[in-house]
């Protein structure tokens, strides 16, 4: 059956995402409406759907949709996705409810199962951190077939993480070096041209970063697993939109590289990329604009011996780090 859509947060990067897999997946849109600020309303906006006029967003307009998919700041969506979930469904791509245990958080490949719980009068579901996405849909294979005890996450995050503003940051900031200027920031804590950046959002108490703690608290929630020790360390990295994490793990059972080849070659949603005799591993380059994460540089760990392993993976964070993943929960309502 078509499903009224609408989009909120529809010109920022997720936004133009969220259309296009709209798209890619043939989900049933019967009508597309586009929400935003008014500073962006009643601009045009070419899409698979045809041409868009940008309508300002209110609770009335947005609660006549089938579904809405929220791409907005933790603040507006506090304030405003309670409400809609009253009288639709809403799938909240920031961090503002991930935690709460009235709302399920989803990777459809995980924990799809999870929506069936959900009240009639409050119908939000939260998308997951992007950097934890792309870990879970590589971890959550070997964890069901091996059990996971440890955790050991170093991500190499894109500026997408940012918005369009990160990106564009790197962008404009590149081309400063290039020509012969100092880099500047304004997006970023300091310049991100030529530079890596071990921060990411808030410092807390314990010295992690709030992005890091993220991966250790959704990580937990979303495979219902309370007791995964898991360490994140985050770094912001010269690259536009895929996020790449170097993960080591400690299992239950013992593990080697050929078990979990097996294991990870027939994961929905996973590539195995893994061939570094023939220079084959994920990479940002390969993974961009692709719907499944990358897998890859598959070794026994060095330190947890015949229980652990070291992997790489690459997933393209504005896809299944947002947008897709969003979109596959909204196929679950249908």
């Amino acid at each position: 059956m078509a499903k009224a859509v609408g989009i909120v947060g529809a010109t920022g990067a997720v936004g133009a995402e969220l259309i296009q897999v709209l798209a890619d997946l043939k989900f049933p849109v019967g009508s597309l409406h586009l929400f935003a600020s008014e500073r962006s309303a009643g601009k045009t906006v070419t899409t698979p759907f045809g041409i868009k006029t940008i309508e300002t967003f209110s609770v009335e307009a947005a609660s006549k949709m089938d579904i809405v998919l929220l791409a907005v700041s933790g603040e507006f969506a506090k304030q405003y996705a309670p409400l809609l979930a009253e009288k639709t469904i809403v799938i909240d791509n920031s961090s503002a409810f991930r935690l709460d245990e009235n709302v399920p958080l989803v990777i459809p490949e995980i924990n799809g199962e999870a929506v069936k719980e959900l009240r009639r009068n409050h119908q939000l579901v939260a998308n997951p951190n992007c950097t934890t996405a792309i870990a879970a849909m590589a971890l959550w294979p070997l964890h069901k077939e091996f059990g996971l005890k440890k955790v050991i996450v170093s991500s190499y995050q894109a500026t997408s993480g940012a918005g369009i503003e990160g990106m564009n940051e790197l962008l404009e900031e590149t081309g400063r070096v290039l020509g012969g200027e100092e880099a500047g920031h304004k997006v970023f804590a300091h310049p991100i041209a030529f530079n890596v950046i071990p921060h990411i959002d808030s410092f807390q108490e314990n010295g992690y970063t709030k992005e890091e703690m993220k991966v250790t608290w959704e990580t937990r929630k979303i495979f219902g697993a309370p007791d995964i020790a898991i360490s994140c360390t985050a770094v912001r990295v010269p690259t536009l939109r895929v996020h790449a994490e170097a993960i080591t793990i400690e299992t239950e059972k013992p593990v080697n590289p050929g078990a979990a080849r097996i294991v990870l070659k027939d994961a929905p949603g996973v590539d195995l990329v893994d061939n570094p005799e023939a220079k084959q591993y994920p990479m940002p380059v390969n993974a961009t604009k692709k719907h499944n994460i990358e897998v890859g540089r598959i070794r026994q760990s060095i330190v947890f011996g015949d229980h652990g392993l070291d992997i790489f993976v690459a997933g393209d964070q504005l896809l299944k780090g947002a947008a897709l993943n969003a979109v596959q929960i909204a196929q679950l309502f249908i």
